[in-house]
């Protein structure tokens, strides 16, 4: 699984796709210290990019990988090579080598801005994060949406589905239900519905962390009661994990039974 992780990091790298990907958080954590040179709040405006633009491209990434390499994974499971190692060591090449690009492209001007001597370490910790978490949650969901269908067009506009529906879509139902039902208690639901959005998620983690909770309003009240504290943060970060955990098991499964 080792070698088959560290070539498909090695095939990924020389991808200008993800030059451009590193290249864009670059120029636009630059941009915003141009703008400003408060930490809290380049964090902010930071933060409303990666949780659109990580699940994107991790859904499109998994996607698109798993089609191209379709034959060379025949050729592998021609060989004396366990499906789990072919399959999950492809799947962590690809996480990682996103995880490794976002990380360069949002974490390089931090460092250069001083981020270690600032007061704002751990909130920038926070942010890179869920970053990573997010680009191993979707990243593994585009994977597996690519080895369920055989179809590229089907499988692109699940993905795309998907992150509009988590991105978009999710939070639009979800606050019209709260509107529709403000007259009984919803605390519990509001916090038991958002653990199964995983942007939702992250989201809440990294306004809390920077206590901006206010700017959400009566939801933000509700979860800094029940997130803010430390056990809350850190059950909150377990749910993250298991999102990309999940996933994997599926594509642990399905390699397992299908037949190529």
């Amino acid at each position: 699984m080792l070698r088959i992780i560290r070539y498909s990091f090695a095939d990924l790298i020389r991808s200008r796709w993800l030059y451009f990907y590193t290249g864009f958080y670059l120029v636009l954590t630059g941009a915003l210290f141009f703008i400003s040179a408060d930490l809290s709040k380049v964090i902010v405006s930071l933060m409303n990019a990666i949780l659109f633009i990580v699940p994107l491209v991790a859904l499109l990434f998994g996607v698109m990988v798993q089609y191209n390499t379709r034959e060379f994974t025949e050729l592998l499971l021609a060989q004396p090579i366990p499906r789990r190692s072919i399959f999950l060591g492809q799947y962590l090449g690809i996480a990682t080598a996103l995880a490794i690009s976002f990380l360069l492209g949002a974490g390089i001007p931090f460092v250069l801005s001083g981020i270690f001597l600032s007061g704002e370490i751990w909130n920038f910790s926070i942010l890179l994060l869920s970053g990573v978490l997010l680009s191993y949650v979707f990243s593994a969901l585009g994977y597996l949406l690519a080895l369920i269908n055989d179809n590229r067009i089907r499988g692109f506009g699940l993905a795309i589905l998907v992150w509009l529906l988590l991105a978009v879509v999710y939070d639009g139902l979800f606050l019209l239900g709260l509107a529709w039902f403000s007259d009984y208690p919803l605390e519990n639901v509001a916090i038991g519905v958002t653990v199964f959005n995983p942007i939702d998620l992250a989201r809440i983690l990294i306004l809390l962390k920077l206590d901006v909770s206010a700017l959400m309003g009566y939801t933000g009240a509700v979860f800094n009661k029940f997130l803010g504290t430390s056990l809350g943060m850190g059950l909150a970060l377990i749910i993250l994990v298991i999102w990309a955990v999940l996933p994997v098991s599926m594509i642990r499964y399905i390699s397992l039974r299908k037949d190529f």
